[in-house]
C-alpha cells in the first residue's frame, strides 16, 4: 500500500512531464524493465549491495538504450539515486491504471458458479459500459458464489446478484402480502 501511494506521486509527475502518447510508451518501457526486474539473477545484481548506485544506474540505462529517450534515463537514475528501483513495477501498474483512467477503457471479472456464455459477457460489457461511459471488456472465472458478481476494479464497481438472497427476499415479500 505504502509503496502504491509513493508510485502514484511519480506518475502524477510522469503524467505532468509527457504527452499522452508518450505516457503510454513510458509504461510499455516500465512494464518490460518490472518484468526483467523480476528475474532472480537480475534482483541479485541490482539489489546487491556491493553494486554501487553508479553501476546499478548504467546497467539500467543500458537495459533501455533501445528507448533514445533522456528523460526516462533521467528518470530510472531518479530512481535508483533514491534508492527506489524496487517501485518499478508498482510504477508501471499505476501508470497503465492512470492510462485506462484516461481512456477510460477498464477490465473486470464475472465470477459465477454456472457457465456464463461470451455473448452474455458482450452484452454485460456493453451494457456497464454505457452506464459509465466507459469501454469495459470482461472476463469470467468460474467460482463457487451462488449466483454472479461483476468487479471492474479501475471503476471501483461491484454488483452482485445472489440466488439466495433473492429467493429469501421473494418468500419476504409473499409473506407480507398475506
Amino acid at each position: 500500500m505504502m509503496n502504491e501511494l509513493v508510485a502514484k506521486k511519480y506518475v502524477k509527475a510522469l503524467a505532468k512531464e509527457f504527452d499522452f502518447e508518450t505516457l503510454q510508451n513510458v509504461s510499455e518501457v516500465l512494464m518490460a524493465l518490472a518484468e526483467a526486474l523480476n528475474d532472480d539473477k537480475i534482483k541479485a545484481v541490482i539489489y546487491s549491495p556491493e553494486v554501487s548506485k553508479e553501476k546499478r544506474s548504467e546497467i539500467l540505462v543500458a537495459a533501455l538504450s533501445g528507448t533514445k529517450s533522456k528523460e526516462i534515463e533521467n528518470f530510472i537514475k531518479l530512481l535508483v539515486e533514491n534508492n527506489r528501483v524496487e517501485l518499478v513495477a508498482d510504477i508501471a501498474t499505476v501508470l497503465q491504471s492512470y492510462i485506462a483512467n484516461q481512456k477510460r477503457e477498464f477490465s473486470g471479472i464475472v465470477y459465477s458458479d454456472s457457465d456464463i456464455d461470451e455473448k452474455i459477457l458482450n452484452e454485460l460489457s456493453t451494457g456497464l459500459g454505457k452506464r459509465f461511459d466507459s469501454t469495459i471488456a470482461l472476463s469470467y472465472v468460474k467460482s463457487d458464489f451462488d449466483g454472479i458478481k461483476v468487479e471492474v476494479d479501475g471503476l471501483g464497481v461491484e454488483i452482485s446478484f445472489s440466488r439466495s438472497r433473492i429467493s429469501d427476499q421473494i418468500v419476504d415479500h409473499i409473506l407480507k402480502a398475506i
